[in-house]
């Protein structure tokens, strides 16, 4: 699924079954995508973390359409105790670290999915 926001076009992974939204980004890096797409069972306050991951991550919280909260950055993790990143919205974009930062993503910003 192709992803814009602004005039950035992020070609994504799907994913939404309880085991892949689990599985997320662990142990992977963003080789042949853009980004990854979260579409959760509801449009509430989500929990991520990056227990197991090896890449750093923005995170990017959608609901209808516009980006409520961004975590930039998010580091791995690789203990138990990894800290969670919180925000509100049906869907989630995880992007490689500092692209938030670098292609100048917002809260606010209105998101097409296309």
């Amino acid at each position: 699924m192709v992803i814009s926001i602004n005039d950035n076009k992020f070609s994504c992974v799907v994913v939404y079954t309880p085991n892949k939204i689990m599985e997320g980004m662990m142990g992977k890096t963003f080789d042949g995508f853009d980004g990854m797409l979260f579409i959760m069972p509801e449009d509430t306050l989500q929990s991520f973390w990056m227990k197991n991951c090896i890449v750093s991550i923005d995170m990017v919280f959608i609901s209808d359409n516009v980006i409520e909260d961004i975590s930039p950055n998010c580091p791995p993790c690789k203990s138990d105790s990894c800290p969670t990143y919180n925000g509100k919205g049906g869907f989630v974009l995880e992007l490689p670290g500092g692209t938030c930062r670098s292609k100048k993503i917002r809260i606010g910003d209105e998101v097409v999915f296309e």
